[in-house]
């Protein structure tokens, strides 16, 4: 039988309205269709609509036609393939690193990372106050001691480094996924410059494919060079628009994961034809500047009517696809979900643990795919539901 604490646990995040649950979904182009209606999306990370445009077709077609459908194992003893390795050099060739490695996920990634590199009580993993929970989670499974840095604060973060250690990594996010705000790369390249015995990892999840001609993401954006990115990680499963991850950086950096991380080592790698697909996905992103030329253009138009809105958002006017409106209680963040749900916008509540307590919001997410018609209609919708729910507070 089950722990009994799990019936409780659960009745109480239905009266504290953080209960989640499941929707079965069909994506096309910008809409969704959940349960025979149909809505427009603004809440997947198909930030140039790779995904759910179908563009990706033929690859897939190809791809199976010269692959396996599965790797059928690990990727040390027959699992990685031709088809792992061309996307691997793919990968090093877009962004300018001497190695990369793939993982099933960028949660995977993240983790093993942190926990298979800090084995020792005197190193030090510095992490931003916002990064993900992947991050926070391969922190804590390590043997290092682990220190959270205030948000974007570099002077706390030069507080932090001048803690006692025999090594230290700073970690942080190139888009943080609930603010959509950017870490300020230069000053910490900067501060990190002049400290000994330190390394910078960056997980790029939101802003890989998004920024820079080829979209080579926050490295591109804030001029940084791979050189001064000790570890580099991101997913596929964003603006890539397949699924995994991986982790880019030296030759000894990879050759140490592929010796030590236990996620890499003891599983099976992901399908030969993915592989392929992500690969030709990046060539496109690489090749068709359009596509973050027209989400920039539709973010500026989101933005621009949330202002006439009176709403103001964390991230300001930045160019990050990711624009929260933050609500504040849960309860009403929800209600709010529902009227735009309603008025046919599928914009998803955020709510405790994934943001902090009182700080509930609905995250709106812009893709390429959007025209501007669409976003009118979500900022219409948005809004009623504000008017609405100002009504039933008063």
């Amino acid at each position: 039988m089950l722990p009994s604490f799990i019936e409780q646990e659960l009745a109480a995040k239905q009266a504290q309205y953080a209960y989640r649950q499941k929707n079965t979904l069909v994506t096309s182009n910008q809409f969704i269709i959940h349960n025979q209606q149909k809505y427009l999306n603004f809440s997947g990370n198909d930030y140039l609509g790779i995904a759910a445009s179908g563009c990706l077709q033929a690859a897939w077609v190809n791809a199976l036609e010269h692959n396996l459908s599965g790797s059928t194992g690990s990727p040390l003893i027959n699992g990685h393939h031709g088809a792992h390795q061309a996307l691997e050099d793919e990968i090093c060739d877009w962004l300018g690193f001497d190695a990369c490695l793939l993982f099933n996920s960028g949660f995977s990634a993240n983790s093993s990372v942190l926990k298979t590199l800090l084995k020792d009580q005197n190193q030090l993993i510095i992490q931003d106050k916002l990064n993900h929970a992947s991050l926070i989670d391969g922190g804590l499974q390590s043997t290092a001691k682990n220190l959270r840095f205030k948000h974007n604060d570099i002077e706390h973060l030069q507080q932090r480094l001048q803690t006692p250690a025999d090594y230290k990594l700073v970690v942080t996010e190139g888009v943080f996924s609930m603010d959509g705000d950017a870490a300020p790369l230069q000053p910490i390249c900067q501060l990190l410059a002049e400290q000994d015995n330190v390394g910078l990892m960056l997980d790029d999840a939101h802003g890989i494919g998004v920024f820079g001609e080829q979209g080579q993401g926050s490295l591109a954006k804030q001029n940084i060079s791979a050189n001064n990115i000790d570890i580099f990680t991101a997913t596929f499963g964003k603006a890539i628009g397949t699924s995994g991850a991986f982790v880019a950086g030296s030759k000894q950096l990879i050759e140490y994961l592929v010796n030590e991380a236990r996620a890499y080592i003891f599983s099976t790698s992901f399908s030969p034809i993915l592989a392929e697909v992500t690969r030709q996905a990046i060539i496109k992103i690489r090749n068709e500047n359009w596509r973050r030329e027209k989400l920039e253009q539709n973010v500026f138009h989101f933005v621009e009517g949330v202002n006439k809105l009176g709403i103001t958002l964390p991230c300001g006017g930045n160019v990050s696809a990711i624009k929260p409106v933050v609500i504040g209680s849960n309860e009403d963040t929800l209600k709010l979900a529902k009227i735009l749900r309603n008025q046919g916008i599928w914009a998803t509540a955020i709510r405790p643990p994934t943001v902090p307590q009182g700080q509930a919001r609905i995250r709106f997410t812009i893709n390429t795919l959007h025209d501007i018609a669409d976003i009118d209609q979500a900022l219409q919708a948005l809004e009623i539901g504000l008017q609405t729910l100002s009504k039933s507070q008063s």
